[in-house]
């Protein structure tokens, strides 16, 4: 396969890489409604990366979701699973093996569910399945990560902040993705002068890295409503001096872009204030983890939420942004619709197939609309689901929007 750059950097709409599809293997597991479909004309291979806790659950919903939406376009998907997080440490004793990380990178697109989990909690560092994770995104070089934030209007009432200020929150956080604390060096454990234990970490950030993701960030909110906040810590860390004075001399570039700059504090505590001031933020590492983990809740859950991890050549990383939930993994509890909604983001900003997306972000929302809820955003009045059954309710629609295909 040729890696190709991503244009998104420059477009934020990926173009796909295609590829002519030879025939189907015999035991290949078809969509629903492959059988009335054209024969597909693009190919694609994705990898899976199931991960621990609820990732096998969620991930198993999305795939056939991605295959019948994808079917209804032409599309034609190779899956491959790979072991990630604890679930490698358990069978290959690393949280990344070598085997994933080729399997990734040589595919058309990457989903992940979930890692982590009590289990594995006590692992010495290398081997927590949180390690993986920085592996597989420093190994794909997905240095942009895109994190919607949507209040959507069937999930207005279960947001915690009144409906008043819920009520059309629409935020799209992009945070960097390989550089900063997560991956500064030095780093490690030590003594200090007292012979006192110490841990320490760096937040270390070059100007090309600050520039590469401020651009993809303008970019972002030009395709949005033109608004850019710049968030970061530049009363007191000298990082965050170098990330306020290269966002604002890249500016000049996107004058159609209103910029401003925010403390992180600040930030946080706006998010819960006043949300709809805020149309796409830009910020580091360990900022972005943090808000855009806040931004989710003024949704309503965390498991409502997709998001994109893209580089400048190479496959994307796509997920959904809540954690393995080890508590309730296999009892069927799980909300699928941030992976779900990750498979979206897959199919547009990983492979260009728009219709494809819109497909399975119409699905949902019309899934929402017929009242289907899982327990993370129920309410009285709604019809309570399980993961399994939230699937099935998304497949039929996708379904139903084939019928309405085939008849116009």
């Amino acid at each position: 396969m040729s890696i190709q750059a991503n244009p998104l950097i420059k477009t934020l709409a990926l173009s796909p890489r295609r590829r002519m599809a030879p025939p189907a293997p015999a035991t290949a597991r078809r969509p629903m409604a492959a059988v009335r479909c054209s024969a597909a004309k693009r190919s694609y291979n994705v990898t899976l990366l199931p991960g621990d806790g609820i990732g096998p659950e969620v991930v198993a919903v999305a795939k056939d979701v991605l295959s019948l939406a994808g079917a209804l376009e032409g599309v034609e998907f190779r899956f491959q699973e790979k072991l990630m997080g604890g679930a490698a440490v358990d069978a290959y004793g690393v949280p990344l093996p070598e085997e994933t990380l080729a399997a990734a990178q040589a595919s058309d697109a990457v989903l992940l569910g979930a890692i982590g989990g009590y289990k594995w909690d006590n692992n010495e560092k290398h081997l927590k399945p949180e390690t993986g994770l920085l592996q597989i995104r420093a190994g794909l070089g997905v240095f942009a990560n895109l994190r919607p934030a949507a209040v959507l209007p069937q999930l207005v009432d279960a947001s915690t902040l009144k409906k008043e200020v819920a009520e059309g929150v629409d935020i799209m956080v992009v945070r960097e993705l390989t550089g900063g604390i997560y991956f500064g060096q030095p780093r490690g454990f030590g003594k200090n002068d007292k012979g006192e234990d110490t841990g320490f970490n760096t937040e270390v950030y070059s100007a090309s890295e600050i520039d590469r993701i401020t651009r993809v960030a303008f970019e972002v909110a030009r395709k949005r409503r033109g608004k850019l906040c710049s968030v970061d810590k530049a009363n007191v860390l000298e990082a965050s001096m170098l990330w306020r004075k290269r966002v604002t001399s890249l500016a000049s570039e996107f004058p159609d872009i209103e910029l401003s700059h925010m403390y992180v504090d600040n930030a946080a505590m706006q998010l819960i204030r006043n949300p709809k001031q805020f149309d796409t933020i830009v910020t580091n590492n360990i900022f972005g983890d943090i808000l855009s983990d806040e931004a989710s809740m003024l949704t309503g859950s965390i498991g409502m939420l997709p998001s994109a991890s893209v580089g400048e050549s190479g496959p994307g990383l796509f997920e959904p942004i809540h954690g393995s939930a080890p508590d309730i993994a296999g009892q069927d509890k799980a909300n699928p619709l941030a992976t779900i909604l990750s498979a979206a983001m897959l199919l547009r900003y990983g492979l260009g197939e728009e219709n494809a997306a819109k497909r399975v972000e119409a699905a949902v929302t019309e899934t929402l609309n017929n009242g289907f809820r899982t327990g993370d955003i129920y309410s009285p009045g709604t019809t309570l689901v399980g993961c399994k059954r939230m699937g099935e309710e998304v497949l039929k629609t996708v379904e139903s929007q084939s019928a309405v295909a085939l008849n116009s």
